[in-house]
């Protein structure tokens, strides 16, 4: 029986899911392990216990720090990253060897072979990924790398970085030497590692700072002595092909590199400030950017009428929220599922911020007279069946998008408003004929990003008295049918954020986002067409079973995977 059987079998996985797996597994050449963790079927630990008991052996969890680094020069890093093995410890001449795949008879030779070459003897354990990973980064810290780089650095260039007299030609020879070029890798591989999604690196008074946002939180992560600061800004801007002797003004560009078995894109912009140039590099993983529904949060009556809307054969879908809330990545989502073969997808970005495989991307460039107006103008002489617009932005560009799907296409794009609510009358004011949007206008989608409490360390509590105050209040004003496909719970739990060596003391790994979504139905269009101010489309709203962003939220919170800090904090409660 193989671990999918068990799962089946002990009931954590149906029989369609089951086969769902198994034929991606073949499809996308990912382990089984993989597909079921990034879709939250069931913890690693849960996981890994029962591939343990499948294949009688144990279950290994090892400190890093505890692993002598004579251990881990047994096999080489290159090797232990591509076949995910790790020597754990050395015990009366044998090595306990940490694998999470000792099924895989190509990493079983490699170990043969370590084993003949270092002539030790070894016992093979299973480990979860994060144990792999947290064993991995112990071949290399950020500042041990780092810093073995900057004492070859100050060798061999003294004090002459950051040197009024440094010219273009001193200052790309600078930036194009060993140690400044493995400074910069080392710090877009610790950024990938860390799942950052932007870099910062800014000159103070004193020192070169440089910050990792995760989770949407800003961290600190390394110091660099001041006089590096031109250095790394001039390589930084040699990858994105940005002028080096400009740092008057601001410059933006981008570069792509292949890290950890993945093709990375990095969008750059640099900004002069009174201390040096800072530059902040946003981080463009395609398997961060492109995921499945339900694992941005989509799920319930929300999941329904976005497969809903997308199944039409024309319509304009809108994604709205503040800046940083995840409307890209959720139309992203929409369009992957719609990246069929037989359709003419083209987009307008600005930037692109993942390549598509299959999709026509362009970038706009307002500078050159190529807007987004301009833009969907050509594109609708292209012979498009989806198109996808960046933003709304003026009378022009919401006209033409409108238009575009009275005509029989499907318009994606983003525009800014607070809540679903206030797309309506946003169009409006931009200068839609109200008689125009029932038609054409298909969903409404307003999203905000919280934090995901780690499912390793977070704990369960009973809330305290005004919590539960406000728990019950969305509760009870849950429409009926989210009642009915929501089971309501007889008592209220909750889950807090404490911290484990997994989620590096946070108490949150990742995020997900939490919905509101507007449907266009005949209540809502006669409404538009009689009076659509936001008070009478929140009646229409609640009356086709919308359920608010905060109470999105309150769920997941009662299912577990978020806080009641994170909903409060991110919905407007203090």
């Amino acid at each position: 029986m193989n671990l999918i059987q068990q799962l089946v079998k002990k009931g954590f996985l149906d029989k369609d899911n089951a086969l769902r797996i198994e034929k991606e597994a073949k499809e996308t050449l990912k382990s089984v392990e993989e597909l079921l963790l990034e879709e939250n079927i069931v913890t690693e630990d849960v996981l890994f216990g029962i591939k343990a008991e499948e294949m009688k052996l144990s279950l290994k969890s090892a400190a890093p720090e505890d692993i002598p680094s004579k251990i881990l020069e047994l096999i080489p890093e290159d090797s232990a990253t591509h076949y995910k093995v790790v020597p754990l410890a050395k015990k009366d001449g044998t090595v306990g060897i940490g694998m999470i795949h000792p099924e895989d008879l190509k990493a079983q030779e490699a170990l043969r072979f370590w084993s003949r070459q270092g002539k030790f003897a070894y016992k093979i354990f299973l480990i979860t990924p994060s144990v792999f990973q947290n064993i991995l980064k112990q071949y290399r810290t950020m500042r041990k790398e780092v810093g073995r780089a900057l004492e070859e650095l100050e060798t061999e260039l003294k004090e002459k970085i950051g040197a009024p007299a440094l010219n273009k030609e001193e200052l790309s020879r600078v930036a194009e030497d060993a140690p400044i070029t493995r400074v910069v890798a080392v710090i877009l591989r610790h950024a990938i590692e860390g799942k950052a999604s932007d870099i910062h690196i800014e000159p103070t008074r004193e020192e070169l700072r440089v910050r990792f946002r995760q989770d949407g939180i800003l961290h600190s992560s390394l110091v660099l002595p001041l006089k590096t600061s031109s250095a790394v800004a001039a390589r930084i801007k040699i990858l994105s092909n940005l002028r080096i002797d400009e740092s008057r003004i601001p410059q933006d560009g981008r570069f792509s590199a292949r890290l950890e078995g993945r093709n990375i894109d990095f969008r750059v912009s640099t900004f002069p400030t009174t201390m040096g140039e800072k530059v902040v590099i946003r981080v463009l993983d395609p398997t961060e950017g492109l995921k499945r529904f339900e694992i941005l949060g989509l799920e319930g009556r929300n999941l329904k009428v976005v497969e809903k809307a997308v199944a039409k054969p024309f319509g304009l879908i809108l994604a709205t929220g503040p800046t940083g809330s995840g409307k890209t990545t959720t139309l992203y989502a929409i369009l992957n599922s719609l990246n069929v073969e037989g359709v003419n997808i083209m987009t307008l970005e600005d930037p692109v911020e993942y390549f598509v495989s299959g999709v026509n991307q362009s970038q706009i460039r307002p500078e050159i007279g190529y807007n987004y107006a301009t833009g969907l103008r050509h594109i609708l002489r292209q012979d498009p069946d989806i198109i996808m617009v960046g933003e709304i932005r003026d009378e022009e560009s919401a006209s033409l998008s409108i238009h575009a799907a009275l005509t029989g296409h499907i318009v994606l794009s983003t525009l800014h408003t607070t809540d679903s609510l206030g797309v309506i009358p946003r169009l409006i004011d931009l200068g839609i004929e109200p008689f125009l949007l029932p038609p054409s206008l298909s969903l409404a989608i307003a999203q905000r990003l919280v934090r995901r409490l780690c499912q390793e360390c977070k704990k369960e509590v009973k809330p305290r008295s005004e919590i539960r105050e406000i728990i019950m209040k969305e509760l009870d004003s849950l429409p009926p049918a989210a009642k009915k496909d929501y089971a309501m719970p007889k008592e209220i739990k909750i889950f807090q954020a404490q911290g484990c060596k997994k989620c590096q003391n946070e108490g949150y790994s990742g995020r997900i986002a939490i919905y509101e979504i507007l449907e266009m139905t005949d209540y809502l269009a006669d409404m538009i067409l009689k009076d659509p101010s936001e008070s009478n489309i929140a009646k229409e709203a609640k009356n086709q079973g919308m359920i608010t962003m905060r109470q999105d939220g309150i769920l997941k919170v009662l299912s577990g995977v978020t806080s009641i800090e994170e909903v409060l904090m991110t919905t407007g409660e203090k």
